[in-house]
C-alpha cells in the first residue's frame, strides 16, 4: 500500500464527517447512527439522499452544495476515493454531507425503516458475469426497501447498456414503477428537463467524463419501488 493512500487513511480517522463501522457493528445491527442521522449527525429533519459506490463523491458534494436544504451522505468501499470528498467537506466546511466507508452490500445496516429519501447509483460496476452483484439487481433492491421511504426515488445514470438494460427489468419484475428514463441523456432528453432536474444530471462523476469523452452515450433513470 502506498504512502499516500497510508496517510489518508490516518486522516480520515481524524475527520468527524466519515465514518468506518467495523464488522461487529454490522453482525450485532449496531451501527450508533441508524435511524438517528436527523437527531444526532445532521441536527435538522432534512431529507436524507444517499450516493451508493460514491467513488470520490463528486455527486454527494456536488448535490450537497447545491441542495443545502437535503442532507447527503456517500458509501463506498474505497478509503482513498473518500478521502478527497471527505476533504472537501471539511475544508468547505459543509454541514450537510457525511460519508461511510463499507461494502454495499451491508447498507441496510446503517438506516433505520423510512430513513432515506432518495438513492444515487452513479456509473456503478455492471458485474456482466455477476448480476446478483449489480446494484439495481433484486438482491439490492430489496434491501434497499428495507430503509427508503414509500415514495423514495432512485436514480441510477451509467454508460453500460447491459446494465441499464437490467435495471429496467429488474425494476418491472419487482413491480416497480419507471417515472423517467433516456438511453441518450445528453442527446436526446436534457433540454426537455426542468432546470432543476437538468441542473442536478449536469453533475458529472469523474467516469462520466472520461466515458463521455470516448463517446458513450449517457442513460438515466429514475424509478420508484
Amino acid at each position: 500500500m502506498g504512502k499516500n493512500k497510508l496517510k489518508r487513511f490516518a486522516d480520515m480517522e481524524t475527520m468527524s464527517c466519515v465514518f468506518q463501522p467495523d464488522r461487529s457493528m454490522i453482525d450485532n445491527d449496531s451501527f450508533p447512527l441508524k435511524g438517528k442521522w436527523h437527531q444526532n449527525y445532521f441536527k435538522n429533519e432534512n431529507p436524507i439522499v444517499i450516493e451508493l459506490g460514491c467513488g470520490k463523491g463528486e455527486y454527494t458534494v456536488g448535490l450537497g452544495k447545491r441542495y443545502p436544504n437535503k442532507n447527503y451522505i456517500g458509501l463506498d468501499i474505497k478509503g482513498a476515493r473518500i478521502w478527497e470528498g471527505a476533504n472537501t467537506v471539511r475544508e468547505e466546511d459543509l454541514k450537510n454531507i457525511g460519508w461511510v466507508r463499507t461494502r454495499i452490500e451491508f447498507v441496510d445496516s446503517f438506516f433505520a425503516p423510512k430513513e432515506v429519501d432518495e438513492i444515487w447509483l452513479t456509473f456503478s460496476d455492471p458485474q456482466p458475469n455477476k448480476p446478483r452483484k449489480r446494484l439495481s439487481s433484486k438482491l439490492f433492491l430489496d434491501r434497499y426497501r428495507k430503509f427508503l421511504k414509500p415514495e423514495g426515488i432512485i436514480h441510477l445514470k451509467t454508460d453500460n447498456d447491459l446494465l441499464f438494460a437490467s435495471t429496467l427489468q429488474e425494476v418491472e419484475e419487482v413491480g416497480g414503477t419507471i417515472e423517467t428514463q433516456t438511453w441518450d441523456l445528453y442527446g436526446e432528453m436534457v433540454d426537455n428537463l426542468d432546470l432543476e432536474t437538468q441542473d442536478i444530471l449536469s453533475i458529472k462523476t469523474h467516469y462520466e467524463g472520461v466515458f463521455s469523452e470516448k463517446g458513450y452515450k449517457i442513460k438515466y433513470c429514475k424509478f420508484k419501488l
